[in-house]
């Protein structure tokens, strides 16, 4: 799917869930499309890559996934959480982050690029480049517009 596309199928549902969550809809479109290769990488329609803990009561998925261990990355099996559909993925992405207390600080900021650093000091992610490139995508793609 090109960027384009992409972009155009979760605008509205990303903008509609920022009105309740204030999870910037540019956030959530960048991060959807970083976790998911645009869409082409979204096995279950887990679009953030979401995975399985014990506490998930819904299906799940068994993938490899890369994960950075002590600076190393390395490969590992791990349940992911799977989902009928995209908008599934989204809306279960906003409860992810607004139910779990690790990104509480995530809320009190006020734009997408602290939103998105914050996301990572909580953890969301083991690349030590996560945020700036969810910033990147962001500028990139000119999806500030969807804050507005």
């Amino acid at each position: 799917m090109l960027p384009k596309d992409f972009i155009a199928q979760l605008s509205d549902p990303a903008k509609e869930l920022a009105k309740t969550s204030k999870i910037p809809a540019s956030f959530t479109v960048a991060q959807a499309a970083i976790e998911s290769g645009w869409g082409a990488h979204a096995p279950g329609n887990n679009l953030f890559g979401i995975k399985a803990t014990t506490d998930w009561k819904g299906a799940v998925i068994m993938l490899p996934t890369k994960e950075f261990l002590k600076g190393v990355e390395v490969t590992v099996q791990a349940s992911f959480r799977a989902y009928l559909t995209w908008a599934g993925s989204l809306q279960d992405h906003t409860q992810f982050l607004l139910l779990n207390e690790r990104y509480k600080p995530a809320f009190a900021t006020t734009n997408a690029f602290d939103f998105a650093k914050a996301i990572q000091a909580a953890g969301y992610s083991s690349s030590p480049t996560y945020a700036q490139d969810i910033i990147n995508t962001i500028n990139a793609h000119s999806l500030l517009v969807l804050d507005v």
